[in-house]
């Protein structure tokens, strides 16, 4: 018999930071912070970077840096302003995965280090962490009644629902599937969810807002072929904003639907989440 997945902590983590000077950053620069988040767990500890860099699950979720941006000279970047602050979150929901929040402790807190990008620094003015189990969000979920999800994708958004095929569009589908995935994947076996298609699809709807939608493609990646050329990968995605509601759903559909919205909040919604894509604010009425 296979043994159940050891119950764990699923950690948010909210930093501020404030850039020591003036310097520019790619306006997708979710992949840019990556490479400064591994290269700040490696001074911790290594093995836990190269885990997180070699990683199919997608062990660290980050926002990418938010805040107020300066217009650059270049094209597809923006400035990063000494005189403003930038928030940058994070979540880690492997079982395995303790040593990144760790690490980062380690590095951020006791250390002081800061956050060293390919053209600046940033300071870190605060470390929150927020912590809670799985099981923790479907007790919380079970005391509503008829409740409405409120989804901010904060971050682009990039759902593959089949071979190099991206959801654009906020569908209750594709992001629950994502959601539902990502939860059996790191969940104790007890506490799996199954929440097929057809079953979304009966008692959830959406309630886009189409003033905030917006789609974009950003850089996840950079490979080198044989030739020594290096070539950028691109994601497609969205972001927006979006309810939620529930029709007719059985109480284990209801549960579900607000256990895994919340979930979202530490793991990121769809691919290349620790690339800076999938961050979301949730608020459930």
């Amino acid at each position: 018999m296979a043994q159940s997945k050891q119950v764990s902590n699923l950690r948010r983590i909210e930093i501020t930071a404030r850039p020591t000077t003036r310097f520019s950053l790619p306006k997708s620069n979710g992949y840019s912070v990556y490479g400064a988040l591994l290269n700040a767990l490696a001074s911790a500890d290594e093995s836990t970077s190269e885990r997180v860099h070699d990683s199919s699950l997608g062990s660290l979720h980050n926002s990418g840096l938010q805040g107020t941006f300066g217009r650059a000279d270049k094209r597809h970047q923006q400035l990063v302003l000494p005189d403003k602050t930038y928030r940058l979150v994070l979540g880690v929901v492997d079982p395995e995965d303790t040593e990144i929040f760790n690490a980062l402790v380690n590095s951020f807190v006791l250390k002081g280090e800061t956050l060293s990008l390919t053209n600046g620094e940033l300071r870190i003015d605060s470390f929150e962490s927020t912590n809670t189990t799985h099981e923790a969000l479907l007790s919380h979920a079970a005391e509503l009644d008829d409740p409405l999800v409120e989804m901010s994708f904060n971050a682009p958004t990039c759902i593959e629902e089949a071979d190099e095929v991206t959801t654009m569009f906020p569908h209750r589908e594709p992001v629950f599937m994502s959601l539902a995935g990502k939860w059996n994947r790191t969940a104790p076996d007890e506490l799996a969810l199954s929440l097929p298609r057809e079953i979304i699809r009966q008692h959830v709807y959406e309630k886009p807002d189409a003033r905030s939608y917006a789609t974009h493609s950003v850089l996840v990646n950079r490979v080198t072929n044989e030739d020594g050329e290096t070539r950028n990968i691109f994601r497609q995605g969205f972001t927006g904003e979006c309810g939620y509601g529930l029709k007719d759903a059985p109480e284990s559909v209801s549960n579900a639907v607000v256990a895994l919205a919340r979930f979202g909040q530490f793991s990121g919604v769809g691919s290349a989440v620790a690339r800076g894509c999938g961050n979301i604010g949730v608020k459930v009425n």
